[in-house]
């Protein structure tokens, strides 16, 4: 019986990636495209943080096309009638396979693993626990996007009546799951929709809606090379069809292994920056997902489709709308600026409208 429903499970994801693609097709068939993009050939890599050296030729390349700058977001109409999170949201935190090692916890009562020698797992919660605390106002820059029945297709602004993403206040990790299985050493995409959907049944998250407002982050471990991320991005975020509704869920790879490619060192020196790339890749896709949850019906970039964060990747720290510590309710974190249209700037704060 079990091998009978992880199959019917597989068809859902693979039907789910392969109508999201076409849909992405369609929907973008207008959009300029970059050859040296992570999303090139993948249209599922939403959101997709190359790495600095990727990044270094899609700026080349977009120069030599002389495209146009404009980082203007415009509302895609909704996936299913859903453009953004405009609720209050549950971040769950998956570790995608035994190779994690033992598990144990700390202090705060966040994981900790034998073989994250970074401490990145207990970091991370953290992180999601500190969003909306201590009058952290790097994630409200959020709180300018909508959809709703008056959010209309094509605008770059909302109007009052729409809805809005609020400010998260209080927090929004929700838990965390060890899925101690022996993951595959370079899980595919569908390995990682399927993961998304064995989180949302491990959680409970299976009546219909339970997953609107909720968020997975598939976790690989160290040394595992999720989606072939190596030498090519830094993680990725999408969403998946279930029989549990339309899970948003990102591709998080252990990106440390990436060294500096992936952000080590970006903003902090020594072991101080060691989890900078990290921190700002978890923060670049739940913006991302926050603001374009089931891509592309929210708000992304009709010229080349570029989410918020997108447009403000790997600015240096100390130049306008550079990556900077963001300091919350439960420490100081590495974040990047993500795209405000009604400030047209990468905002590293922002004013809470919502």
């Amino acid at each position: 019986m079990k091998s009978i429903v992880m199959k019917a499970i597989a068809a859902s994801v693979m039907l789910g990636l392969a109508s999201g693609a076409l849909l992405a097709q369609s929907a973008n068939q207008n959009l300029e495209v970059n050859p040296y993009a992570p999303s090139y050939g993948h249209s599922y890599r939403h959101g997709a943080i190359p790495t600095r050296s990727v990044q270094a030729q899609m700026h080349r390349y977009a120069a030599s096309r002389h495209h146009g700058s404009s980082k203007t977001l415009a509302y895609g109409g909704g996936t299913s009638g859903v453009g953004v999170m405009d609720g209050h949201v549950k971040v769950y935190i998956v570790y995608y396979g035994s190779q994690w090692g033992t598990q144990s916890s700390n202090a705060k009562g966040d994981d900790v693993f034998s073989n994250d020698s970074y401490g990145a797992a207990a970091v991370a919660e953290e992180m999601f626990k500190g969003i909306g605390t201590g009058s952290e106002t790097w994630s409200a820059d959020l709180t300018q996007w909508c959809d709703g029945p008056y959010a209309v297709k094509g605008a770059t602004s909302c109007p009052s009546n729409a809805n809005f993403v609020p400010y998260q206040t209080g927090g929004i990790y929700a838990g965390s799951w060890y899925d101690n299985t022996t993951a595959p050493s370079a899980p595919t995409a569908t390995d990682l929709a399927n993961e998304a959907i064995k989180a949302a049944a491990h959680f409970g998250n299976t009546a219909a809606g339970s997953n609107r407002y909720t968020y997975y982050v598939v976790i690989s471990p160290h040394g595992s090379n999720p989606d072939n991320y190596q030498g090519s991005y830094c993680a990725w975020h999408d969403y998946t069809t279930s029989s549990y509704g339309d899970i948003a869920y990102s591709n998080q790879p252990y990106n440390m292994d990436s060294g500096a490619g992936c952000g080590v060192n970006f903003v902090h020196s020594g072991s101080a920056g060691s989890l900078d790339g990290w921190t700002m890749t978890l923060g670049h896709e739940w913006h991302e997902t926050m603001s374009d949850t089931y891509p592309s019906g929210g708000w992304s970039n009709p010229t080349n489709g570029q989410e918020n964060s997108d447009e403000c990747a790997w600015i240096a720290a100390g130049q306008p709308g550079g990556a900077a510590s963001v300091a919350m309710g439960t420490g100081t974190f590495t974040e990047q600026a993500s795209w405000s249209n009604d400030t047209n700037s990468c905002a590293i704060s922002h004013a809470i409208l919502h």
